[in-house]
């Protein structure tokens, strides 16, 4: 395996939007002006390792790191897993020298949602820092509904971490949540509280990001959807001040509301960890 000679690893996450209204199967085409726009963000995030949300179709992440490579010289390996249900998907980029195994689907971690999203674990390793990878994509909505909903998923995933915590051999291992919660902080209260287990996450996206949005609504306006959590114990190998969020539109140039209609509704965070 390839050595990784650097001291930080930047690790990210970014929902797609890959959801197509129209025609669900089809996704994002290959040859569309989104899958080219969506390369070139990729590339001018230039993480280590990014946890895609709403890839869809599944063959999307594969696109993606052919055009990353193609185009602009940086190469990426790709691994994702079928959800059992629907469309959109969850997977991973990670350049050589990161080391991601043992992926697969939280059972459960559906709640009560019928034919919903199931959380994905990985194992990871760049240099010396090794963590559990979990990504996930809870229900959307605003609603009374919708919150219990995220309720049912959040208890089973804040279980199956804890489950993580009292397995021997993984009792100090780095755990890392990521993804589209779907959670705006301050009004999700039950839903970031069954999230964090008994106080094992530590939500650094609520306190140590300087923005405060990264799903962009209707006419440029957004809010906090997306979400970053690290375990609050052993884990010392995050970067206190380093989780941003990348302001991709601002990179390629356009503006938020075209950045919406091209590439994605959610902007990507990104955060540093020691690997040495």
């Amino acid at each position: 395996m390839s050595q990784f000679k650097h001291s930080l690893a930047r690790i990210a996450v970014w929902n797609l939007a890959g959801h197509n209204q129209f025609n669900p199967a089809a996704g994002i085409g290959p040859n569309t002006k989104r899958a080219r726009r969506q390369a070139e963000g990729l590339a001018l995030l230039d993480a280590e390792l990014v946890t895609l949300v709403e890839v869809s179709p599944l063959s999307h992440i594969d696109r993606l790191a052919t055009l990353i490579a193609d185009k602009y010289g940086v190469s990426y390996n790709t691994t994702i897993i079928r959800q059992p249900n629907g469309n959109i998907h969850i997977g991973f980029l990670h350049k050589d020298g990161v080391d991601l195994s043992n992926l697969q689907l939280i059972p459960g971690s559906e709640g009560d949602y019928e034919n919903g999203r199931q959380a994905v674990q990985a194992d990871i390793r760049i240099g010396k820092f090794k963590a559990i990878l979990i990504g996930v994509h809870l229900k959307s909505g605003r609603e009374r509904p919708e919150q219990q909903l995220r309720d049912s998923q959040c208890k089973m995933i804040g279980r199956h971490i804890a489950q993580i915590r009292q397995t021997p051999g993984l009792t100090q291992r780095t755990i890392l949540l990521v993804g589209d919660f779907n959670m705006i902080p301050g009004q999700d209260v039950s839903n970031f509280h069954h999230l964090g287990g008994d106080d094992i996450m530590d939500f650094v996206s609520c306190w140590d990001l300087q923005d405060r949005f990264s799903h962009i609504l209707k006419k440029g306006r957004a809010n906090l959807l997306d979400g970053f959590a690290i375990s609050r114990t052993y884990s010392t190998d995050y970067v206190r001040g380093s989780l941003r969020l990348f302001p991709m539109h601002w990179t390629m140039g356009i503006g938020r509301e075209a950045f919406k209609k091209e590439v994605s509704d959610h902007l990507p965070f990104v955060a540093g960890f020691r690997i040495f």
